[in-house]
């Protein structure tokens, strides 16, 4: 009796030693495969941290951009320490008298700038926004490629398009760090148009679900990133929808581009209805005034004959040699994938992809001139080139799918291998050819005296108000100079200074006032006693968005100077100015149109929960 007893004791025991060996083998397998997982991301992080690597190593490149870029950072980190969480208005550009650049420049990269300045020092920060979007942009071009790749074509996929070559070109030689967030949204917008079940069945209702609302964020993540990027990104969306919409034979996926275009706009109303509102308040159109800011003299390989235009034409030829390589890379890519009958995904998902390559070429050829013209927004892009940045995920896709498709272990190391070789040389490339070295007044340490010493510095030119000229403010102004005709110019120039420079001795001013921002920089205010009747000239750009009192009272017209700066007349006798930045009802508007849209998303997702709680 004892002894089936025992038997069947030790069976159970074994069984049961046996069960918790399993358990233990299916943990180490699920542990080991969590590790693979991490395989991915690890080299994503590796391949944007060596990207930035000349910039650790060698310090900052001052590009294009990077001047306008720091100096919004270390104005918006200001505005945060004394309490302003979203500054309109950027006091340093024009030399200390200010502009409305953060009316009308997105929000989330000088926000991201101010952030990491705030925890790093100033000459890390560019690098560390740097390492962030390319890093993103690797991720996003990741997770759209795993819809139809394996995991280690998904991730030469993104690290491809970390090294696309226009990237890189951003990076170093124009500094253009807001629009490197191309990189990140647009492959989101794609991925959430693409995603396997995302309303292919032809029901309206599936139009309308969790996938539209996030497609809502990221179309508002690409406007709040950068205005070009925001144009393009609406463009990029609806022609994936049109094609997804004739591939499937449904009208779904357009009306969900459409509601997720929608949705994204009302998220972003915040910044947009302001920007588009107040463009009458400023000369907009400057942003295209220039010839080398005109679509029509950017087209591939364009040549001139106006000496003004040399050195455009000569950043134009060398950008245009990165579009053929990279158009022509992506495009030999979809021929061996089609020849190999080995596309990516199934038809809906790389025949999107795979016209976007092409529609770009077309829109960098002066055949597409009429578009530009046509197309709502599109001139404002300035440089057609632009758009290679939603060619950067299509490039890594289908390179990697035409290179790791069907490939065994060993394929996959050594082309892992090569193509790492390929991003060190691609690195050095940038570092010899892009790589802008920075002069003591351009490099940080040469900004940060200035911006310490309240020099201030240039402004940007489609800021200014209507009728008036940049270069004709002057350096070094008091916070108010009484003068008896109000046009009267203020400075001078010289041969090595074609700005104005104001000075005492220069006795342009019959008494000067004492003052500036009042705390943070929605108040300014000047005090002082005028000798005689006249007008006080204040170191403050005119904008509408300025309430100004002299002694208490409404100072009524501002006056319409060439150099844009503020005059009100005041009589003989103490003086006391005050400007005080007011909410106007556009901003309102617009506050009101996010808050509507953030119930949407709110309400939406909540409600997803519970369908899922339920189920």
């Amino acid at each position: 009796m004892n002894e089936p007893a025992t038997g069947n004791g030790e069976q159970g025991t074994r069984e049961r030693g046996n069960k918790g060996t399993r358990v233990r083998n299916d943990r180490d397998r699920n542990g080991g495969h969590r590790l693979v997982r991490l395989v991915g991301p690890v080299l994503i992080v590796l391949a944007a941290l060596l990207a930035v690597t000349p910039m650790l190593v060698r310090g900052d490149s001052c590009g294009h951009d990077f001047d306008f870029h720091l100096v919004s950072w270390i104005d918006a980190l200001h505005a945060w320490r004394h309490g302003v969480v979203y500054p309109q208005w950027a006091p340093s550009p024009n030399f200390n008298t200010g502009e409305p650049r953060f009316v009308f420049y997105p929000p989330l990269t000088w926000m991201l700038g101010a952030a990491l300045g705030a925890a790093l020092p100033w000459t890390l920060v560019a690098p560390a926004l740097t390492f962030l979007l390319l890093a993103g942009t690797g991720f996003a071009t990741r997770a759209l490629a795993r819809q139809a790749l394996n995991e280690p074509a998904a991730t030469l996929a993104g690290c491809i398009a970390i090294f696309s070559g226009y990237t890189l070109y951003t990076v170093y030689e124009r500094s253009a760090l807001a629009e490197l967030a191309g990189g990140f949204w647009m492959p989101l917008i794609v991925l959430l148009m693409l995603r396997n079940g995302a309303g292919t069945s032809g029901r309206w209702r599936h139009a309308l679900n969790r996938t539209t609302l996030w497609l809502g964020v990221a179309v508002a993540g690409a406007w709040l990133s950068n205005a070009p990027v925001g144009v393009m990104s609406c463009y990029l969306l609806a022609g994936v929808a049109l094609t997804v919409a004739l591939v499937d034979r449904s009208w779904v996926p357009v009306v969900r581009a459409a509601a997720g275009a929608a949705l994204g706009l009302g998220l972003a109303a915040f910044y947009l209805v302001p920007a588009a509102v107040e463009q009458r308040w400023v000369d907009i159109q400057q942003a295209i005034g220039d010839p080398g800011e005109q679509v029509r003299n950017s087209f591939l390989f364009g040549r001139h004959a106006d000496p003004a235009l040399a050195l455009h034409d000569a950043e134009l030829h060398r950008v245009s040699w990165i579009a053929v390589t990279m158009l022509g890379l992506v495009l030999g890519a979809v021929l061996v994938c089609v020849l190999r009958r080995k596309v990516p995904g199934g038809r809906r998902w790389w025949v999107a992809l795979a016209v976007i390559p092409p529609a770009v070429l077309v829109l960098l050829l002066p055949v597409s001139l009429p578009l530009w013209h046509v197309l709502p927004k599109l001139r404002f892009l300035q440089f057609p080139w632009r758009w290679l940045v939603a060619v950067e995920a299509p490039l890594g896709i289908f390179v990697a799918s035409a290179m790791l498709t069907g490939a065994g272990r060993t394929k996959r190391w050594i082309v892992g291998g090569t193509f790492g070789a390929v991003f060190l040389c691609l690195t050095m490339v940038a570092d010899r050819m892009f790589f802008q070295i920075c002069d003591q007044y351009d490099a940080v340490p040469g900004m940060l005296q200035d911006y310490g010493d309240g020099g201030g510095f240039q402004g940007t030119d489609e800021y200014a108000p209507v009728g008036a000229d940049n270069s004709l403010v002057a350096q070094d102004l008091p916070a108010g100079c009484l003068v008896a005709d109000p046009g009267k110019t203020l400075g001078v120039t010289s041969a090595d200074n074609p700005q104005p420079d104001w000075a005492p001795e220069q006795k342009s001013c019959a008494a000067v006032l004492g003052g500036g921002y009042a705390g943070d920089v929605r108040r300014w205010s000047a005090r002082g006693r005028a000798t005689e009747s006249g007008y006080v000239v204040l170191r403050l750009r005119r904008y509408p968005a300025w309430r100004v009192t002299v002694n208490g009272r409404s100072a009524g017209d501002v006056g319409q100077r060439e150099d844009g700066l503020i005059e009100v007349p005041v009589a003989a006798g103490p003086v006391a100015v005050a400007a005080e930045w007011l909410t106007t009802p556009d901003v309102a508007w617009g506050r009101a149109i996010t808050a509507v849209a953030l119930l949407v998303v709110l309400g939406g997702v909540l409600a997803a929960w519970r369908k899922r709680k339920v189920s």
